[in-house]
């Protein structure tokens, strides 16, 4: 199960450089996470400062 950015995302970055197989970019309004890439490993949810990222 691929973790998901919410709207509560501030587009700090923080997450884009600690994901390991760079499932993480920019999107429209918010950082956003390719669900087909994303190896469930729960980095990116431990560097968020709003805890915008959750398990989808």
């Amino acid at each position: 199960m691929a973790y998901v950015i919410s709207d509560d995302c501030i587009a700090c970055g923080s997450c884009e450089g600690e994901c390991p197989v760079g499932a993480i970019s920019m999107g429209a309004e918010h950082y956003e996470i390719d669900a087909n890439a994303c190896t469930d490993c729960g980095t990116c949810a431990a560097q968020c400062p709003v805890e915008a990222i959750k398990q989808a």
